[in-house]
């Protein structure tokens, strides 16, 4: 059973789209250890995604993910399928690392990296 976040379910997309966005563009996000292992699954499908590569993955992973841009001359979807996919070609799955940090000042949070490896 998947996490819920303290979080009703449009709002916990929102957020799990919103973090496999930045994992993408930034590789490398840091957040608390419950959203790292909930978005570790859910960027690890679009990883997949990325890799498949035919027009019906990449309209899955365009309607799952923000459409930010990565770069000047890139976006979201592109660098998933052009520069992330390509690494993970003979990868057959764990695309990303889960750091812990220790806790976080203020609640007492367990914090974590996650990134791609």
């Amino acid at each position: 059973m998947a996490r819920k976040l303290g979080r009703t379910t449009d709002h916990r997309m929102a957020l799990l789209r919103n973090l496999a966005s930045d994992l993408i563009i930034h590789e490398r996000v840091e957040t608390t250890l419950a959203k790292a292992k909930e978005l570790r699954s859910v960027s690890e499908k679009m990883i997949t995604l990325g890799k498949r590569g035919d027009l019906h993955a990449r309209r899955q992973a365009a309607a799952f993910l923000y459409n930010q841009a990565a770069n000047e001359n890139e976006n979201v979807v592109q660098k998933l399928f052009d520069d992330v996919a390509k690494r993970y070609e003979e990868r057959q799955g764990g695309y990303t690392r889960i750091l812990k940090l220790g806790q976080r000042r203020g609640d007492g949070a367990e914090m974590a990296i996650i990134e791609l490896v």
